[in-house]
């Protein structure tokens, strides 16, 4: 990314209309699993905040008229942004991740909020517990009130999110690189072919 940091994180911000309120980012596909109706659920508790926060979901799916008809008619403060290649930069500009869903073994954005420092709220199963360790706030799954709280608290919290920006960065730390899961996959072949009886 050639441009400034400092200086995209308030250009990203006003492009999302997130000046002056905090901006919560998702991101995957829009699909049943992700539980973006939790989500939609959630943000309902959230109308009550000044300043409100935006919902900024990025993403493509079959679900996207569903969850647009619902965010329209309920008037979520919720922004489906589409198909984004700059998930990294939306992650620098918000103020905390979420991930609700239930299928996620090694979700791409829960290493991407810790590696950059952003506090992630997700959902307790999976492998996300195993993944962020205690590294992020983990809420029952399927609880909207839950993940409306814990992201309520964490915004009142400046300093919980420091703590949870550390703990990440110390998380994301003991995770193998590319590099090494490569090997260690290219070990376990070479262990099973020589295991192999020979024909």
């Amino acid at each position: 990314m050639a441009d400034d940091p400092d200086l995209l994180r308030p250009k990203l911000r006003a492009e999302l209309g997130a000046i002056g309120r905090p901006l919560l980012i998702a991101a995957g596909s829009l699909e049943r699993h992700r539980d973006y109706g939790v989500l939609l659920d959630a943000a309902h508790a959230w109308q009550r905040l000044d300043p409100l926060p935006l919902v900024a979901l990025a993403g493509e799916g079959p679900l996207r008229d569903e969850l647009r008809r619902r965010i329209d008619l309920e008037e979520l403060p919720v922004r489906l942004l589409g198909p984004r290649e700059d998930i990294g930069d939306l992650l620098a500009a918000a103020d905390l991740a979420l991930l609700p869903g239930r299928w996620e073994a090694r979700s791409t954005l829960a290493q991407q909020a810790l590696h950059a420092r952003v506090p992630l709220v997700a959902a307790n199963a999976g492998g996300i517990p195993e993944l962020v360790g205690d590294a992020a706030e983990l809420v029952p799954y399927g609880n909207a009130r839950a993940l409306a709280d814990a992201v309520v608290r964490l915004l009142d919290d400046p300093g919980r999110r420091e703590s949870l920006k550390e703990r990440g960065v110390r998380q994301a730390a003991t995770w193998p690189t590319e590099d090494e899961t490569v090997t260690q996959v290219l070990s376990v072949y070479d262990e099973l072919t020589r295991l192999r009886p020979m024909i």
